[in-house]
């Protein structure tokens, strides 16, 4: 089968940093789909694995964690899907990735694709969502319903990937007062569109951003980038007994003593937590993506593609690598097809 796939770690221009290859179709365990990639779309984490991560004695390794397709064939004990079923996913950072023609992924992180999306469309939403919704809901512990209860929730690089969903999610699904940080006049704009009340710049010292639009503390904070960079700034923001959350990979470590005295607390969000360690609450990521199909369906949520780069080959991988380390993407960047 078609692939792209590396073999040393290289930046993303060169011409090897990522390569089309022929590998065998990979077989199915029990609880596995074989999928047919459609499409799929590119994440901060295939960036930081393709250069960070070696792969061992020469073996070709396949990035990519968001993927639409067709279901081709079942597992002995799968349950939820049968062949010809779209589907959409993340897969398990633990596996290979999907940038291929053929894909196993286990069915209890999988979703029924949105059915008023097509292949590229969908392709664009699994990372995000479930990252986006499992920091919201589980780990925020933000209460679904649209009550207002006098909570605010301030978002670090709402222009991103993650960012995308959860602004809608936050704004169509609770009675948060939804601020947004983006620093470019298309990102800003493009984040009120996604439904923000405010949109602030990350650039400058946060409480007077806030303080600009009337707002002296929030309750909640969801830092999606550069924490580190941000993390007094943050603390001071938030209001005592605040949460902050965070995704990202601080440069730099956090002191957690200065979270005492307003009695914050910190909590991490890995959307690939529960298939690396195959929880026993696993099968939530099957529910959370077949509930967000069901909502993009009804029009309460999005579609966040930012870019389509064209055909699933070696070339236009790196392109879109290329794009996301110059931190200037918006939305998220799919291919489709190969």
């Amino acid at each position: 089968m078609k692939a792209v796939a590396y073999y040393h770690s290289l930046p993303a221009d060169h011409t090897d940093a990522l390569q089309d290859v022929d590998l065998p179709t990979p077989t199915t365990g029990p609880r596995d789909l074989l999928v047919e990639v459609k499409a799929i779309s590119v994440n901060p984490v295939d960036t930081k694995i393709r250069r960070n991560v070696a792969p061992t004695d020469g073996a070709a390794k396949v990035l990519g964690w968001d993927a639409s397709g067709i279901v081709k064939a079942v597992g002995s004990e799968v349950s939820l899907f049968q062949p010809g079923d779209q589907v959409y996913y993340a897969g398990a950072i633990n596996r290979a990735g999907a940038n291929s023609e053929l894909h196993v992924v286990d069915e209890r992180i999988v979703g029924h694709m949105p059915k008023s999306l097509p292949f590229a469309e969908a392709a664009a939403l699994p990372l995000t969502a479930i990252t986006a919704w499992e920091l919201l809901f589980e780990r925020l512990q933000i209460t679904q319903g649209n009550t207002d209860l006098g909570q605010s929730l301030l978002i670090v690089g709402a222009a991103g990937g993650v960012g995308s969903v959860l602004v809608q999610l936050a704004r169509q699904l609770t009675g948060l007062t939804v601020i947004g940080t983006a620093s470019r006049p298309e990102t800003q704009a493009w984040v009120r569109e996604l439904g923000a009340h405010h949109v602030i710049d990350h650039r400058q010292p946060l409480s007077e951003e806030l303080k600009r639009i009337g707002i002296n503390q929030v309750t909640h904070v969801a830092s999606l980038t550069q924490t580190d960079q941000h993390y007094a700034q943050l603390v001071e923001a938030l209001a005592p007994q605040g949460r902050l959350a965070l995704i990202d990979d601080p440069e730099q470590a956090l002191d957690i003593m200065q979270l005492k005295r307003k009695s914050l607390s910190l909590h991490w969000e890995l959307m690939f937590t529960r298939s690396l360690f195959e929880t026993a609450d696993m099968i939530e990521q099957h529910r959370l993506l077949d509930r967000v199909a069901e909502l993009v369906d009804a029009g309460t949520l999005h579609t966040t593609l930012g870019e389509h780069f064209g055909s699933i080959n070696a070339a236009n991988l790196r392109r879109a690598h290329a794009l996301l380390e110059s931190g200037t993407a918006k939305g998220k960047i799919v291919l489709e097809g190969f």
